[in-house]
């Protein structure tokens, strides 16, 4: 039991240590797998909030609550998060929706297949494929 309490105590060390280095602030069990973080810089995300599987993260963006609330956002599978982009409060994002850099995402997006652009932001363009299937990439825990 000793053994694994150190452990733990490495693995925290070592992922706050990290953290510190690259510029994140990811909490634990917040994504699901498939995490992708082309860039290291500054990636803040709540621990409130809760992420899908094939989740990809550019630098300089901020996951969390609003106004002192504990509610953070839920988002789905596939979704693409462009640089600078802030999304926050209690809402939803739907599977593979496209989050274009410098987007301030503080309303549900329930529709799949979106690109969200802007501030705040909007549904620019419909229909199209997600970062996974458009990059080719193959990726299933299933």
């Amino acid at each position: 039991m000793c053994g694994r309490k150190i452990l733990r105590f490495l693995y925290r060390y070592k992922r706050r240590n990290l953290g510190i280095k690259l510029g994140y602030s990811i909490p634990i069990n917040v994504f699901g797998p498939g995490l992708s973080l082309p860039h290291y810089g500054t990636i803040v995300v709540s621990k409130n909030a809760k992420v899908g599987e094939n989740c990809r993260l550019h630098a300089s963006t901020n996951i969390g609550a609003s106004a002192g609330k504990p509610e953070a956002p839920i988002i789905g599978d596939n979704v693409y998060i462009g640089p600078g982009a802030i999304l926050f409060g209690n809402i939803t994002i739907a599977d593979n929706v496209t989050i274009a850099a410098n987007a301030t995402v503080n309303k549900s997006c329930e529709v799949q297949n979106v690109v969200l652009a802007g501030t705040p932001a909007k549904v620019v363009k419909e229909e199209y494929e997600c970062w996974v299937k458009f990059n080719k990439i193959v990726r299933s825990t299933k």
